[in-house]
């Protein structure tokens, strides 16, 4: 059994940078795609920002040039440097893997973690 966990979440004002981690054991995930998504209180879960395993990367537009996913095979780690935040990207984030981006994009998941909580204030 896949046991996921997250961390790097918290509090920071407008501007601030945080950097997410996800850790994946009982699995090895170097040939899945990889990616992180959030859900607000309220609101639709939204994808962030997803790794290919040939290291292709996307960004939802309102992260894109702020945000950066990257992965460590070896690690069975994944992350998300998140620059620059505001308000809007208050919100838990959640990693997952997928056998193919087109999975991820159908969140058609294959492990995914519990979150981590990310709250900016301005």
């Amino acid at each position: 059994q896949v046991q996921v966990v997250e961390s790097g979440g918290g509090s920071v004002q407008t501007g601030g940078s945080l950097r997410l981690s996800c850790v994946a054991s009982g699995d090895t995930y170097t040939n899945y795609c990889m990616g992180w998504f959030r859900q607000a209180p309220g609101k639709e879960r939204e994808g962030v920002a997803a790794i290919d395993s040939d290291g292709s990367t996307s960004y939802r537009d309102s992260v894109e040039g702020r945000f950066t996913i990257s992965r460590d095979n070896a690690k069975n780690t994944l992350y998300l440097q998140m620059n620059s935040l505001n308000p809007e990207d208050t919100a838990m984030y959640y990693c997952a893997a997928a056998d193919s981006y087109l999975d991820y994009l159908r969140s058609e998941y294959i492990f995914r973690g519990q979150g981590t909580q990310v709250t900016v204030s301005s």
